[in-house]
Parts: C-alpha cells; structure tokens; sequence
C-alpha cells in the first residue's frame, strides 16, 4: 500500500536542465551530449559529486570542472554550467503534486548545488519566488547539498524514508534519471523514470490511483 510519493525536482516538477545543455552544446559548437559525458565520467566522484555533496566550494567546482572538461577535449568552466540548471516549473506536474499531498506525504528529493537560490538553484528572483512556491507543497525538502548525500548513493534513499516513517514498498519514486531510480527500485520503491511530462502523469496516476485531468 503505497503511503508516500517522492518527487526529484529538476527534470520532473520542472523542464530537464539537459535542454539547456543541449542549446549550449549547440551555441559553441561542442558535441551533443558533451555535458552528460564531463558528468559521467567519474560519477562518484568528479567536481559535479563533489559539489552536490557540498565537498568543494563553488570556486573549487569551477576550476574541476574546466579541467575535466579539458581532458575530454572542451574545456569550459563550471559557473557556465550552473547558469543552465534552473528549468521551467511545469504547472501540471504541480497540480499533480497539489492533488498527491491530499492523500500521501510527499517529499522532494533533490540533488542540487551551494549556487543561485535555494532547492531549484535559480538565479532570478521572479523563479525563485515560483520555486519557492512548489517547495512549501511538500511535508519536507531533502537536498543533497544540505546532507552530504546525493542519488544514487542508497544511503540517501534510506534516509528519505526514515524522515518520512515509510518502509520503501510504500514509496512511489519520481525522477527523471535511471541511474537515481535503480537503487530506489532495489530497496523496494515503485519508480517512474519521467521522460515527458504526459507519460508521468499517467504512470503516476496509475501507481496512485488519483486522476490528474
């Protein structure tokens, strides 16, 4: 019987940060999915987990990440790429939210960054303000920044459901990511990988026996 609904945040309640970094990449002429490599590469421990588990100052991010970047042919430095991570809310996603907190307790599960403003790390006040908004829905934020553990460590998935008081059978898990849903699945949580935003509605309906239209 599912009891709560864990919700990652970029990629899900808002438009996926890879669409800027597919625009960049395209703007200077770099190799698609160039970005999504530099992260790869290392996962546990390159300058972007180093920087979501707050490991390294920004500064200290900056000049990893230019150097890891380099190494695979494209140097670029790590600020430009936190300029791209604050998406779009997506105000069906929300109301999706809206209507699961009136029967679940839901949880954001966010790996993000000590940059911009807050969960959403945007950099404008009007975003933040929205970002903002969104946020207050949930019963609790989890911000790997905050905690020192980011997706896909297990670890971070089992601290998620000591906060909530859930086993994780009783959890349905959104993220946009495999990687983040894989462990979550193992532990036992029902997972939705998000690839558009009307194929996770429906799936989460179906897991939540709530309709959204």
């Amino acid at each position: 019987m599912i009891k709560a609904v864990l919700w990652d945040f970029g990629g899900v309640l808002t438009t996926s940060p890879f669409e800027a970094f597919a625009r960049f990449e395209m703007e200077r002429g770099l190799p698609a999915d160039f970005i999504r490599r530099v992260n790869s590469t290392n996962p546990d421990s390159n300058a972007w987990a180093k920087f979501e588990r707050s490991a390294v100052t920004l500064d200290e991010f900056d000049k990893l990440f230019e150097g890891e970047s380099g190494e695979l042919g494209h140097p670029i430095r790590g600020t430009e790429i936190i300029k791209l991570l604050a998406g779009d809310i997506r105000p069906n996603m929300v109301n999706a939210l809206k209507l699961c907190g009136e029967k679940y307790i839901c949880t954001c599960l966010t790996n993000n960054v000590a940059a911009g403003n807050g969960p959403g790390m945007t950099r404008d006040a009007a975003a933040q303000a929205e970002v903002e908004a969104v946020m207050g829905l949930f019963q609790q934020v989890i911000e790997s920044s905050k905690i020192g553990l980011r997706k896909p460590d297990p670890r971070i998935y089992e601290y998620a459901c000591e906060q909530m008081g859930v086993k994780p059978e009783e959890v349905v898990y959104l993220d946009d990511l495999g990687i983040n849903l894989k462990p979550a699945a193992a532990m036992g949580m029902k997972t939705i990988k998000v690839v558009n935003e009307e194929q996770a509605l429906r799936d989460l309906a179906t897991a939540s026996n709530l309709s959204f239209s």
